[in-house]
């Protein structure tokens, strides 16, 4: 793995009123990241500091997502250089993977019906999103 120079433009984004810890939040949204292909293998996170100061949150909690990514293997430490996506895949056994996925597709089925969209309002937006995701490819 050749890590990348500088550190990837991914964004992170927190909903502070979730109720889903940030630590979690950073969690998910480095491994959806690495599921959708916006972030690859070599590719650099941003310093626990930077982040940190962007999110305005406490640094700890960066090490905290960011030491869990890294005991799941996702993540690789250089000191002195970064953070980096690793080459190992997200792993789960296949029935775990089902039941996440199911639990994932539940989630915003609900939370578009509530919003007032229909189920095919959601279909047509992950059509759009894999499509731009297929470009920047």
């Amino acid at each position: 793995m050749s890590p990348s120079s500088s550190p990837t433009r991914f964004s992170f984004r927190l909903d502070l009123h979730s109720g889903v810890p940030v630590y979690r939040q950073l969690i998910d949204q480095v491994r959806g990241g690495i599921a959708s292909g916006a972030l690859a293998a070599g590719d650099q996170l941003p310093t626990v500091r930077q982040l940190a100061v962007d999110l305005e949150i406490n640094p700890n909690t960066v090490v905290r997502a960011y030491r869990e990514l890294e005991l799941g293997g996702l993540l690789e430490t250089h000191q002195g250089t970064g953070t980096f996506i690793s080459a190992q895949k997200l792993k789960r056994a296949d029935a775990e993977r089902e039941r996440q996925l199911a639990q994932i597709v539940t989630d915003a089925v609900a939370r578009a019906g509530a919003a007032g969209f229909t189920v095919d309002d959601l279909i047509e937006e992950l059509r759009g999103r894999t499509q731009v995701t297929a470009r920047r490819s």
